[in-house]
C-alpha cells in the first residue's frame, strides 16, 4: 500500500478575536478594557489520504473546511498538531511547497482582475517558472479540455463566475501539480458549469492521477465524484469513510393508493406526510416486511422505495455533534 501523501495529526486552530459592544459607548469602553474571544476552528483533527484519492471534505459554514485547506496550502499555520503534504511542512517550506499543489478558492480568483486571460496564465508561467515548451503543451491541453478558447483574450473582471471557474482550474494546474486542493469551487454556478467542472476534475484524478480534496456544500457533488468522504463540524472530524456511510438505514416509501385507504396505527405512525391519495412513510428497517404488509392490506396504485435524501442524514449528524462554541477570555 502506498505511503499517505497528506498527512494530518492531532491538527488545532485558535483565532483570538477582539469583541467590543455596539455604539459609541461601546468603542470607549473596549478602549479602556478589551475583550477577546478565543475560537477553536479546528480541534484535534486527524487522517492521511493517500496518492491519487478523491476526497470530499464537507461540513457547513465555519465548520473548519477552509482553515484545514489554508494550513495544507502554507497560507496558514497551525495553532498545534502536525501536517505534513508530500514529506514538506506546507507553512515552513512554502516555496518547494506551492510548486506542488494547486489550489482553487471559489470565492477568490489567482488570476489579473485587469489583465486578459491569456496573460494571467503567461505570468503564472513565470510565478511558477515553467519551462516554455511544457507550459504551452499544458496551457493548451487545459484550454481545450477546459472550452476556454473564447476567453483567453477577455479581461478577467468581464468573466461570468462559471467561465471564471474554468480559467482558475485551468490557472491552478498550469504547473501540473500532483495535489488540487478545491474550496467551493462549484458555489453560484449554474448546472451546465457545475456538470464541466465535476468532469475536468474526475479526468485529471483518473488519468493524471491527481490527488484531490474538495470542499463543497454541494452533496450532488459528494455523490458524483468522491470515494471518500470527511465530515467536519465545529473543528472536529465525526466521520471519515465512503458516501455509502453517509445514507441511513432509514427508507422513504411512497405508497399512491388506488382509492381512499384508512392508515391502521402501525402505519400511521411511520406517515410522513399525505397528499390526496399519495402518501409518503419513512421506515427505520425491515423495509421488506413494511412493504409486504401495506401490499396486503391496502389496493395500490404504485409504490416506490428510496434511501432518504443524504443531505438530510449529513443535517443531522451536524446537529447531533457537540457545540465547541469559543468562550470569552
Amino acid at each position: 500500500m502506498a505511503e499517505p501523501l497528506i498527512v494530518v495529526r492531532d491538527l488545532a486552530k485558535h483565532f483570538r478575536i477582539a469583541e467590543r459592544e455596539p455604539g459609541l459607548w461601546g468603542a470607549l469602553k473596549s478602549l479602556a478594557r478589551r475583550r477577546y474571544r478565543t475560537v477553536e476552528a479546528l480541534h484535534g483533527v486527524s487522517f492521511a489520504i493517500s496518492p491519487g484519492e478523491l476526497v470530499g471534505y464537507i461540513g457547513p459554514n465555519g465548520a473548519g473546511k477552509s482553515t484545514t485547506i489554508k494550513i495544507l496550502s502554507g497560507i496558514l499555520v497551525p495553532s498545534a498538531g502536525e501536517c505534513r503534504v508530500a514529506g514538506r511542512v506546507p507553512w515552513a517550506d512554502r516555496v518547494a511547497h506551492v510548486a506542488g499543489i494547486g489550489v482553487v478558492f471559489g470565492q477568490r480568483t489567482q488570476l489579473w482582475w485587469d489583465l486578459p486571460v491569456i496573460e494571467s496564465f503567461d505570468l503564472l508561467r513565470d510565478i511558477y517558472r515553467v519551462e516554455a515548451g511544457r507550459y504551452e503543451r499544458v496551457r493548451d491541453e487545459l484550454v481545450t479540455l477546459l472550452s476556454l478558447e473564447a476567453l483567453l483574450d477577455v479581461p478577467v473582471r468581464q468573466l461570468s463566475l462559471g467561465q471564471r471557474m474554468r480559467c482558475d482550474l485551468a490557472a491552478s494546474l498550469l504547473h501540473e501539480p500532483d495535489i488540487l486542493f478545491l474550496d467551493e469551487p462549484s458555489i453560484g454556478l449554474d448546472a451546465v458549469s457545475k456538470l464541466a467542472m465535476r468532469q475536468f476534475v474526475m479526468r485529471q484524478n483518473r488519468e493524471r492521477g491527481t490527488t484531490v480534496l474538495l470542499t463543497t456544500h454541494d452533496m450532488d457533488d459528494v455523490e458524483a465524484m468522491c470515494s471518500r468522504v470527511m465530515l467536519i463540524n465545529h473543528g472536529t472530524l465525526l466521520l471519515d469513510g465512503t458516501v455509502d456511510d453517509l445514507r441511513s438505514e432509514r427508507r422513504r416509501v411512497v405508497v399512491e393508493f388506488d382509492g381512499p385507504a384508512e392508515l391502521g396505527d402501525a402505519h400511521a405512525a411511520l406517515l410522513v406526510s399525505r397528499q390526496g391519495q399519495r402518501v409518503v412513510f419513512e421506515v427505520p428497517g425491515r423495509v421488506a416486511e413494511f412493504v409486504a404488509s401495506v401490499t396486503a392490506r391496502y389496493r395500490l396504485h404504485d409504490l416506490t422505495v428510496s434511501h432518504l435524501p443524504i443531505e438530510e442524514t449529513v443535517a443531522e449528524l451536524y446537529q447531533r455533534a457537540p457545540d465547541r462554541a469559543g468562550e470569552l477570555r
